[in-house]
């Protein structure tokens, strides 16, 4: 696709030749922004999208003990992946805003890579920004570079071999890695007739939203602003966008 000097950058259909995919994120809401308009496309297609969040949310809530939290954060996330669909979801239990890149964060998300053997993983952006001014968060950052990494180590052998053990074979078969909110999109997704299912997939976030009492955004007008701006650069009304990263040829 040629993009004429001066004009907005342009976007790739997002490749839809696909069964299975596996989403992996930080904290319970983080695929509601937008991303989960994309899931609610893809499930009604008939394909499957199962959700693996490294934390339960435990520290979003400033006014409830983390122990308060977590469960509650939980079902609001098992409401919004039943408003888009999605049937299958785990918590590995990290704890919240303390994620660590290194070695166990990365077996744990292959040995879930291994067992779902999904054509594509989903994360979050982990770039530092969401945008000029726009500061991304630790937990968000290496919840995707861990996830990018450890989509690569589920298909080698000789990487994490206990996972061998546990009667989890090698999966090599991720497409690609796509990170939802990428300051460097390079591919969009039709979302027009899915914009509701993802803003009531939001609105299942009713007691985190609260929280914010006065400060708390306009949920569908902020999704509609981010869903239009992606739009303009695929050519619909409304999208949402991803960075792909590749790990076979598409």
């Amino acid at each position: 696709m040629t993009t004429p000097p001066g004009s907005p950058r342009q976007l790739e259909p997002f490749p839809e030749d696909w069964e299975r995919a596996l989403a992996v994120v930080a904290h319970p809401d983080d695929m509601e922004y937008g991303t989960s308009a994309a899931v609610a496309r893809w499930t009604a297609q008939g394909k499957s999208v199962a959700y693996c969040l490294l934390t339960s949310g435990e520290a979003g809530i400033d006014n409830l003990e983390p122990e308060q939290a977590g469960p509650v954060r939980k079902e609001e996330q098992r409401a919004a992946c039943e408003a888009v669909g999605v049937s299958e979801l785990e918590f590995l239990g990290f704890p919240d805003g303390m994620l660590e890149y290194g070695l166990p964060l990365r077996r744990a998300i292959a040995a879930v890579i291994r067992r779902h053997r999904p054509d594509v993983v989903i994360t979050g952006n982990f770039r530092e920004s969401f945008g000029p001014g726009v500061l991304n968060m630790a937990d968000h950052i290496v919840a995707g570079q861990a996830t990018l990494d450890a989509a690569r180590d589920a298909g080698n052998r000789w990487v994490f071999r206990d996972l061998l053990k546990e009667g989890l074979e090698p999966w090599n078969g991720v497409r690609l890695v796509a990170a939802g909110g990428s300051p460097q999109a390079t591919h969009a997704v039709d979302i027009g007739e899915y914009f509701q299912a993802g803003v009531e997939s939001l609105k299942a976030h009713r007691l985190y939203f609260e929280s914010f009492g006065d400060k708390a955004p306009d949920m569908e007008e902020m999704l509609e602003g981010f869903a239009r701006m992606a739009g303009s650069q695929l050519g619909v009304p409304l999208a949402t966008s991803f960075e792909v990263y590749p790990l076979q040829f598409l």
